[in-house]
């Protein structure tokens, strides 16, 4: 009897522990599984009212955000806001430098950078000033067309340097060093890059991850130019100018593109129908294009029209919409769902 119960008990505790085992797998199963799911939406906007006596208008073209303040390029206007709470600081009309005044005609785009503002023009010129004065403190191009820049419709300024993309498929590769009081007006740059394709676009440029990108309309694709490679073939690209490695995106045509802390944002033309899209940035620095966000309005209303720059402040995203002449400022929010099975 002692040896047939001694035995036992181990065959006991086995279907215990298969018992134990079932539920355990069964549990799991059942177990809920989690989603996240993001969606835009929208604090609060900037009109034409909230300009000066609020009697003018609003063109938003290119627009940037540097040391709490939010800058607009508006046609023949730089506006200047509070970034945080919005308010209206100052509009600029004019370069002044001495007894140097040149007005600011057709605006395109705008970069600050250690304390300078980059200020690009259609008519063929860029416009450098002192980010705390407002003052001037040179001028590339002269405003003609065969001189230095074919217009200017884009520009943005990092690590040292300037890209201006001006018309056909050229972008112009600059020092900053370049730029001083006293330098020539008729500056030649360090380096050409091809941009594949282009007339007379405006274009929108970032920099992150040791790589230039450009938001290639016209290509329909994203250029990537690493900017290592372009130090390194300056003096060659200006003979030959420096392609990028390209992945066309199907259909689309990328307008604008701001690179963020974990986001790439976009805005794409599909079909005439504008879109802001979200793509993780290591991805999309990687050039893996599978966005997560392809929204075309706010929760079914404001539509989007078309999207002339994206400038990012902490979880606040400011849209340049052209067609509704508006700065939109939108938050990007996160609802956690759980799938019961």
């Amino acid at each position: 009897m002692e040896l047939t119960r001694l035995f036992n008990i181990p065959k006991l505790v086995f279907v215990l522990l298969l018992a134990l085992t079932s539920c355990s797998d069964k549990d799991e199963n059942n177990a809920p599984t989690d989603y996240s799911y993001y969606y835009p939406t929208e604090e609060a906007t900037i009109t034409a009212k909230q300009i000066g006596d609020g009697t003018g208008a609003l063109d938003p073209r290119g627009i940037t955000i540097a040391n709490g303040k939010l800058y607009v390029c508006n046609g023949d206007v730089l506006e200047i806001f509070d970034a945080k709470s919005l308010k209206y600081i100052k509009s600029l009309t004019a370069y002044t430098k001495g007894s140097t005044t040149i007005p600011f005609t057709n605006l395109s785009s705008v970069s600050v950078d250690n304390n300078r503002i980059y200020l690009g023009s259609v008519d063929s010129r860029l416009f450098v000033l002192d980010e705390n004065t407002n003052l001037g403190i040179n001028t590339v191009g002269n405003g003609q067309w065969w001189n230095t820049f074919v217009h200017v419709f884009g520009v943005t300024v990092k690590d040292g340097l300037v890209f201006v993309k001006e018309k056909h498929a050229s972008i112009k590769v600059f020092e900053t060093s370049q730029i001083t009081e006293s330098s020539n007006w008729n500056l030649t740059p360090i380096a050409k890059l091809n941009t594949l394709s282009g007339f007379d676009e405006m274009y929108s440029m970032d920099v992150a991850g040791g790589n230039l990108v450009v938001a290639g309309r016209d290509s329909k694709a994203y250029l990537l130019y690493n900017i290592a490679a372009i130090r390194a073939n300056a003096a060659a690209s200006l003979v030959t100018p420096l392609q990028p490695s390209a992945k066309p995106i199907s259909k689309s045509e990328p307008t604008t593109v701001s690179l963020g802390a974990d986001w790439a944002i976009t805005s794409e033309n599909v079909d005439s129908v504008d879109y802001l899209r979200f793509y993780p940035k290591e991805e999309f620095l990687n050039q893996t294009y599978t966005a997560r966000i392809n929204a075309t309005d706010i929760m079914g209303k404001n539509s989007f029209g078309t999207i002339m720059g994206i400038t990012q402040l902490e979880d606040r995203i400011f849209l340049s919409d052209k067609t509704n002449k508006q700065i939109r400022i939108l938050k990007l929010k996160k609802s956690n769902i759980s799938e019961q099975k």
